[in-house]
């Protein structure tokens, strides 16, 4: 026997395990796309018919004036870096020739959803907005005159009431915390006027601030939503409603795979107060605060750029007596790890009133914990006044600017507020201002922020003119407006 060969029996295993193995492998390989495949279901046909009837369509009509020639109602090229477009308006052709200026009655599309069986639905505050009448048309072609219980401007939201004949099949609300990027998610809605279009994709992202809001907190998804999704549910594969579609990201108008809703935790909070007092009541902090960049983090002794670094610190705010100086950079709130800035103001104005938080900061490279009581952030009724006042003489409407925003519009610096919409034929427009443009001084006063900026408007108002210093990117020109 040759002591070099191999015993029979020994290939023989070999032979048998190594074919096993190669069924193993095979087994191994047709499974795992299964596996992948069962995360999402054959269809979305049961989901889609079950939650169908909760969503309803909403048409709205609003008196307008017009010059001979309209404004298109979705942000133009000349207006970016506007780009996270409100959108449920249909856009008007041009007309062939100059008209002379008139009234017109402008009808929009958008979406909502019924969240009780006794009729109550939200949407966004856009939709509904400035409307002369809003009409709810439901799956079974019942329609209504619906009222608006409340609106939330800052969070976009707005809670309307019909007197439906029988009870309305509500959505069940999920929970948006729950949400992981991945997920499986389904929209509903009205876009371009196609009622219950359905569509699905996943979350891409979570916690996405547009800057154009102080409490913004979006889900993002690829999922598709377009013009007159706006108002719409986003639901969970449990038929959860997650989300309230509100926005997309579109240089055409046209959805490229980028939207956003707003989480329907902070939807409960809002519209809860809404439909229970009729206003919405934020907590306060008292504490102005900016991004932590890689450069301020290396001076602040960070690990890594997060959390939500305080500038100023108001003298009598809760920030204050709780021992916050300026420089402590907050890296927890209330047990949640803060790892942008953007989290802080939405977290502190869903804290009720009174309410004792822990709020963990960084301060010259110790960590320290502070207990502080929140308050209630009281709105500026005068400012609010004097804004809405100014908006309408002149056709001007502004808002905060946002550190996002100034980058975004090439600004080195915060200061100024944002012409956020001119109305067409108004003392604004032809006096040349547009969209996008920064206003910096008001009768040659600087002007920060929008409290100061309505400050100084009211006497300027009273005056009768008004002198603006504008800035577009680099370049900054005067502008005078006559009222009228």
């Amino acid at each position: 026997m040759n002591p070099n060969a191999l015993p029979v029996f020994t290939v023989r295993r070999a032979a048998l395990l190594g074919a096993a193995f190669c069924w193993l492998l095979v087994l191994a390989l047709a499974v795992a796309p299964a596996q992948a495949r069962a995360a999402a279901p054959a269809s979305f046909a049961d989901l889609a018919e079950q939650l169908g009837p909760s969503v309803v369509n909403i048409y709205t009509t609003q008196t307008v004036k017009t010059p001979g020639l309209p404004q298109q109602f979705f942000f133009d090229g000349e207006n970016l870096p506007e780009m996270f477009r409100r959108f449920f308006e249909m856009p008007s052709p041009h007309p062939r020739q100059q008209q002379p200026p008139r009234e017109m009655r402008r009808t929009s599309l958008g979406s909502g959803v019924i969240i009780s069986p006794d009729g109550y639905i939200v949407t966004n505050n856009h939709v509904v907005e400035n409307a002369d009448s809003i009409n709810i048309r439901l799956t079974n072609f019942e329609e209504y005159d619906a009222k608006i219980v409340g609106r939330d401007p800052k969070t976009d939201l707005a809670l309307l009431k019909i007197e439906a004949k029988n009870s309305l099949p509500a959505v069940r609300m999920g929970d948006s915390e729950a949400l992981r990027v991945g997920d499986w998610v389904l929209a509903i809605g009205n876009p371009f006027g196609f009622e219950q279009t359905v569509t699905a994709g996943i979350v891409s992202g979570k916690g996405r601030s547009l800057g154009s809001g102080p409490y913004e907190n979006f889900i993002q998804t690829d999922a598709s939503i377009n013009p007159g999704n706006s108002g719409g549910p986003l639901f969970n594969l449990q038929g959860e409603m997650v989300g309230i579609n509100t926005a997309i990201y579109s240089r055409g108008g046209g959805n490229i795979g980028i939207g956003f809703a707003i989480p329907v935790n902070m939807a409960k909070n809002i519209v809860g107060q809404i439909q229970e007092h009729g206003v919405v009541t934020r907590g306060w902090l008292g504490v102005m605060i900016q991004h932590v960049t890689p450069d301020l983090a290396r001076h602040l002794k960070l690990d890594r750029p997060i959390g939500a670094l305080v500038g100023e610190v108001s003298p009598a705010g809760p920030a204050a007596a709780a021992g916050m100086r300026p420089g402590d950079v907050i890296i927890g709130y209330d047990g949640k790890e803060i790892t942008q800035m953007s989290m802080v103001p939405t977290l502190v104005a869903q804290t009720p009133v009174g309410r004792e938080v822990k709020v963990t900061v960084i301060r010259q490279g110790e960590k320290k914990e502070l207990m502080v009581t929140i308050g209630k952030l009281e709105e500026d009724e005068v400012a609010t006044k004097v804004v809405g006042e100014a908006e309408e003489k002149l056709g001007l409407a502004v808002q905060e600017l946002t550190p996002e925003v100034a980058r975004s519009l090439g600004l080195k610096e915060q200061e100024g507020v944002l012409i956020s919409n001119v109305e067409a034929g108004s003392a604004a427009a032809e006096a040349g201002l547009r969209r996008g443009e920064v206003i910096v001084e008001v009768n040659q006063q600087p002007v920060k922020n929008l409290e100061q900026y309505a400050g100084i408007m009211e006497s300027a108002l009273a005056e009768g003119s008004v002198l603006l210093l504008v800035r577009r990117g680099t370049q900054s020109r005067f502008v005078a407006i006559r009222l009228r």
